[in-house]
């Protein structure tokens, strides 16, 4: 029986459950939870954000729209299920108290075997797939929309394993969330490249960019000890911190630049409203990452620190960016 409950609370958080809960649950549920569906709202922002500025370009396709969306969001789900996986064979996961905070592992909680969570990784990518040959060769997008596919099939192969251990796992998520997506979308929807459009989709990138900045800022010593060698491995906690600040704060030139030049409305500059949050985010990101939580820090959340802030703001910074961008589109065609 389908538990719309866990469907809500997957699609919103990371559930912590049991071997118990889980063999109690519906497979939708599962596989929201295996995928860790909370952060797909991620990619599903930018698509929406491609979305968006193709209607305001008057080159909306709403179908085309529902399947590239859609794609992503399987794409984004199959690279999940396949980190996990590798991480498994890894050895990386085993006893991880970091990966545990943000969501079940379902291979070493023994939820799922290993041949289970390979079919969810297979079958969920090959419906991703299916949609993405859907609009190479059956929609008039052609030759472009390939080369996005297979540069998304890579990042979704790949990520993890080598390029997560090589340092170029932050500057993917940039490239994945912003060009990538909302580029590419941009162009399935409306069939023409902007690099306008690839400029402004810097504003959100950011974001998910200083995200996953906090996160590996968090694990340091953890993914040194495994070997992985994570951008701040290489940098060091003190440089990775001023890094992550500097990636928050450079979504708001990124919009100045695009309201100077006219292709976002004045205002676009309700975003900056957001600026008020980052009194936090300069009191914990000046300081190391303490040995142990404060006392009134939330349960069930220590040892993740830098990453927290890092979310918190940035769902911050997302609600007034899109508050900008309806009005923007609202007045655009007024």
């Amino acid at each position: 029986m389908p538990n719309f409950a866990m469907w809500g609370k997957a699609l919103s958080v990371m559930p912590r459950i049991s071997k118990a809960d889980w063999d109690g649950l519906d497979l939708v549920s599962r596989w929201l939870i295996a995928t860790r569906s909370a952060v797909i709202i991620m990619t599903f922002t930018s698509a929406a954000f491609a979305g968006v500025l193709a209607y305001k370009a008057g080159a909306f396709d709403g179908v085309l729209f529902a399947l590239v969306t859609c794609g992503l969001c399987l794409a984004h789900a199959t690279n999940n299920l396949i980190n996990d996986l590798t991480d498994h064979w890894r050895g990386v996961d085993k006893d991880n108290y970091f990966r545990t905070q943000y969501g079940p592992q379902t291979v070493e909680d023994g939820f799922l075997s290993v041949r289970q969570l390979m079919t969810y990784a297979a079958l969920t990518g090959l419906v991703a797939l299916g949609i993405g040959f859907y609009l190479v060769f059956v929609s008039t997008r052609g030759e472009v929309t390939l080369l996005l596919l297979a540069s998304g099939a890579f990042f979704v192969l790949f990520y993890t394993f080598p390029l997560k251990y090589i340092g170029m796992g932050e500057p993917a998520v940039l490239v994945v969330w912003g060009p990538l997506m909302v580029g590419g979308s941009y162009f399935v929807i409306t069939g023409t490249w902007s690099n306008e459009v690839a400029i402004a989709s810097l504003a959100y990138a950011l974001g998910p960019t200083a995200v996953l900045f906090g996160k590996h800022t968090d694990k340091i010593e953890f993914d040194r000890k495994k070997g992985i060698r994570t951008l701040p491995v290489i940098l060091g906690e003190s440089l990775s911190r001023k890094l992550t600040v500097a990636l928050l704060l450079a979504q708001y030139p990124v919009i100045a630049s695009l309201v100077y030049s006219g292709f976002f409305h004045p205002v676009m500059l309700v975003a900056f409203g957001s600026m008020i949050s980052l009194k936090r985010v300069f009191q914990v990101f000046s300081h190391p990452r303490p040995d142990s939580p404060p006392k009134d820090f939330p349960e069930n959340v220590w040892p993740l620190w830098f990453v927290g802030v890092a979310f918190w703001f940035t769902r911050r910074y997302s609600g007034f960016f899109l508050l900008g961008l309806i009005l923007d589109v609202v007045l655009s065609k007024v």
